[in-house]
């Protein structure tokens, strides 16, 4: 009797199976690390002051997740879009993605939920925090995604690996110079704000108009800085962080209940938001970074 092989699917040959491209595992195991030095810092700063975010100047442990971060979201572009067939459609992924991130994170961080142990929810839309974590990661991952779908760029045999990315490096130093232009060049006159959240010195209802003197150009402090005065022209000073960590200088002489004393300059009491406007192009930067290791680890997987 002969032999027979049954029929797949409605076909006389077998389907052919897809399989997934591999994970690279340094990138795995490092995406792991910054998820578990992110839980560490969070639940541990407040045990271990050292390892919580620098109040302003200084470098502490947390201050290394968010560039982490950018730069495991840049290595990843690099992995996804290493071969591009239609730029339109790719940039309409990256633009879908990012903008889905930086809801979430509107979401998460504009004051909608009102905390863990709070019953209420909900956001006046006149003190909506526009910026954040997340947010930050998307304008980044956007920024880097449309540099590798739309620069052009050579192969490594012909120029090496510098000049095959020429076009990346030159929105790079071009973000850091703009950056750096605007941090030293802008001029920041004086400005007020309102409390937003009044102490225990006065009613409830009441509000106090805070002045903060400057009238300087080139300030790198917390108060007279030009991220913070783009941060207030554009996205204004009710929708910023209300909580900046630079209270925590000994010039604010922050209480144990988190109160800034009356006696404290007037620019502790100010919000401030630490993912703003201008900090968002070294944001993008970072990620850009990262984008050419991913080149990197891509081009050595190629050979394996």
């Amino acid at each position: 009797m002969a032999d027979y092989t049954p029929l797949l699917n409605g076909v006389d040959h077998p389907a052919t199976i897809c399989a997934k491209p591999p994970r690279i595992a340094s990138l795995d195991v490092f995406r792991g690390l910054c998820v578990f030095l992110m839980m560490l810092v969070d639940y541990g700063g407040s045990i271990f002051p050292i390892i919580a975010h620098s109040p302003w100047n200084g470098l502490h442990l947390a201050d290394f997740v968010m560039p982490f971060f950018l730069f495991i979201a840049g290595v990843s572009l690099a992995l996804v879009y290493k071969k591009v067939t239609n730029r339109a459609e790719a940039t309409w992924k990256a633009v879908f993605k990012a903008l889905k991130l930086f809801l979430l994170g509107v979401l998460l961080q504009g004051g909608y939920f009102h905390g863990v142990t709070s019953l209420t929810f909900g956001v006046d839309i006149e003190r909506i925090r526009w910026f954040g974590i997340l947010q930050r990661i998307a304008l980044g991952y956007i920024v880097a995604a449309l540099c590798e779908i739309w620069l052009s760029r050579q192969t490594w045999d012909e120029v090496g690996f510098f000049k095959s990315y020429y076009w990346h490096w030159c929105v790079i130093f071009s973000l850091s110079a703009i950056y750096a232009g605007l941090l030293y060049g802008l001029y920041v006159p004086d400005w007020e704000f309102k409390a937003l959240t009044p102490t225990s010195m006065r009613p409830s209802s009441d509000s106090f108009v805070y002045l903060v003197k400057c009238s300087v150009r080139g300030d790198l402090g917390p108060a007279c800085n030009s991220a913070g005065m783009i941060d207030r022209f554009i996205l204004g000073v009710d929708h910023l962080y209300l909580k900046p960590v630079y209270r925590n200088l000994k010039e604010c002489n922050l209480s144990a209940d988190g109160e800034v004393p009356e006696s404290s300059p007037s620019w502790c009491h100010a919000p401030f938001d630490p993912e703003g406007i201008l900090s968002s192009l070294t944001a993008a930067v970072t990620c850009i970074i990262g984008l050419q290791y991913g080149h990197i680890l891509a081009h050595i997987e190629a050979f394996l």
